[in-house]
């Protein structure tokens, strides 16, 4: 049987965000004039939009088997979280085609994959992977957000904006897909197995996706920069063993993203982002 207990309340509201990229504003390789890290950031911002609608479909497909009303409301702010990342993804993912980064390739080819996984998947597997997914984000955002040197990556281009905003919304609406997969009647056996093929995927399409974006970059024809920035990737903040350890929890049995206690870290970066003297105030639409 499915282990149910009571949703807490989570803040789980969409903000309307809005951001900008004037002409010229970042450089080609706007991670800190890294190689690679730009263009797997690239490829990152370019699967979120079909990634997001999928993410909604999965879930929405189970709304109304939502009995608790915790969750229900949790349903609807995750929903309307996720339209505005991608919405906000595509802007920036705009930008980047702009700029060389074949971003509309790689969000063509996530859609045509999720769309044939719809075709083909059960619900409760799609959802599963939606699960699995959101713990990926989740761990990955709640690192960005408590470490200073994966921020440092960033700068303080508007990418860094973007991304701060949507890590704390990660972090807020983590649990939301896994309760449903819960309350639902989602089994243990099927959440572990979903993350597994899931996770091998993931890998697949992060690395087949930075090698093709990469190879349409001239920077990368130079053996001595792309050595060293394939070296920085080893000793990434995002691919930290206590990085790996919270993703690989997920596999525990009786495991929930709750496990994990953000709370106190939200609570900052909503003050710091949105609060009254807030960095991202004024993108509030």
């Amino acid at each position: 049987m499915t282990d149910r207990r009571s949703v807490p309340a989570r803040a789980v509201k969409p903000r309307r965000v809005k951001f900008a990229y004037p002409r010229g504003a970042l450089r080609r390789h706007y991670v800190e004039g890294d190689l690679v890290m730009s263009h797997v950031v690239a490829v990152l911002s370019a699967t979120f939009p079909p990634g997001e609608e999928f993410f909604v479909r999965s879930v929405r497909h189970y709304a109304d088997r939502v009995t608790d009303p915790e969750l229900a409301a949790q349903v609807r702010g995750f929903i309307g979280q996720e339209i505005v990342h991608g919405r906000e993804h595509d802007r920036l993912n705009a930008e980047l085609a702009r700029m060389g980064y074949p971003t509309r390739l790689i969000d063509r080819m996530t859609d045509r994959s999720l769309k044939f996984a719809e075709r083909t998947l059960p619900p409760r597997v799609r959802l599963g992977y939606t699960a699995a997914l959101e713990h990926y984000t989740a761990t990955i955002a709640e690192r960005l957000l408590s470490d200073d040197g994966a921020r440092a990556l960033l700068g303080d281009t508007e990418v860094r904006s973007v991304l701060l905003w949507h890590a704390l919304e990660e972090s807020e609406h983590k649990a939301v897909a896994f309760d449903v997969f819960r309350e639902t009647g989602g089994s243990e056996r099927v959440r572990v197995r979903t993350m597994r093929v899931i996770s091998a995927l993931l890998l697949a399409h992060i690395a087949f996706g930075t090698v093709l974006s990469l190879c349409t970059d001239r920077a990368a024809l130079n053996p001595l920069r792309l050595g060293a920035s394939l070296a920085r990737l080893r000793h990434s903040p995002f691919l930290a063993r206590e990085v790996i350890t919270k993703l690989r929890a997920y596999n525990r049995r009786g495991f929930h993203p709750d496990d994990v206690d953000a709370a106190e870290l939200l609570d900052r970066w909503r003050a710091e982002l949105f609060g009254p003297a807030g960095t991202l105030t004024a993108n509030l639409r």
